[in-house]
């Protein structure tokens, strides 16, 4: 891999971390608290400050700005961090911004796709391979699994936990959890069913998404209370770690999970 290529009219910190074949476009500026991987491409005038670490092969596109203080009338100047994996990719005018208390940090995981115009506010914790479709919007200290795709337009609240392999509608909002390889959509959001689909091609066995569905129609169809519920599908279903990741959601939830 070759040295880092930085175009003339780019502003970048002499104490920043540029690794091996980093590239860094027209006018963009580089922050000196800021590391980036190997291979990774800043677009013409996107923004990255802060003590922000973006891991290798990551892009970014024009117009974004990266670790910049939150959006949180109680920030006053606090050392936080910022930490991006590997093969990320930021499309343009997305917002990525620092952790809000001191020594904490906002994350996000490796082979994301942060579409344009999305935010992800401080304190956020993004799995890996998540999709944030266009104009997505997450509120401090929210939570994205794994896998989980949200649809364009969504505003996601404060604290919410979106579970892994799950799909959000487009122009939904998400005031409360999302449990865990379900499909939720509308304003305010409401349970649809289970993400069979995407569970199909992602490769899991018949027998996994089978007891799933059982999962699913205990938790969402019984009519029984959360506690209820909860206890008979334990009872009652095979010993999965999908299940267990399953159940142990909603005795996780501090928002309660949309239905």
């Amino acid at each position: 891999m070759s040295a880092s290529a930085l175009h003339p009219t780019a502003v970048v910190d002499s104490r920043a971390e540029l690794d091996l074949g980093v590239l860094v476009g027209p006018y963009a500026i580089i922050g000196p608290n800021v590391t980036l991987g190997a291979g990774t491409t800043v677009g013409a005038h996107a923004v990255i400050d802060g003590h922000t670490t973006l891991g290798r092969d990551c892009r970014v596109f024009p117009h974004a700005v990266i670790g910049q203080p939150p959006q949180d009338l109680k920030f006053r100047g606090e050392r936080t961090y910022l930490r991006v994996g590997d093969r990320t990719t930021i499309r343009e005018f997305a917002t990525l911004n620092l952790a809000t208390q001191p020594e904490q940090e906002t994350v996000v995981g490796s082979d994301c796709l942060l579409m344009a115009y999305t935010h992800v506010a401080h304190n956020c914790v993004l799995g890996n391979y998540v999709i944030l479709a266009n104009s997505v919007n997450l509120a401090g200290h929210v939570t994205i699994e794994d896998y989980a795709i949200v649809g364009g337009v969504t505003p996601v609240h404060q604290f919410v936990k979106i579970g892994c392999h799950s799909m959000i509608g487009g122009g939904s909002r998400i005031p409360q959890d999302v449990a865990p390889y379900t499909l939720v959509a509308g304003n305010p959001a409401r349970l649809t069913g289970l993400n069979r689909i995407g569970l199909e091609r992602r490769g899991f066995p018949p027998e996994t998404i089978a007891a799933l569905r059982r999962a699913f129609r205990i938790m969402f169809r019984s009519g029984l209370g959360v506690e209820d519920a909860l206890a008979r599908a334990r009872q009652e279903l095979p010993d999965l770690p999908e299940v267990a990741h399953f159940l142990d959601f909603f005795s996780d939830s501090r928002r309660g999970v949309s239905r």
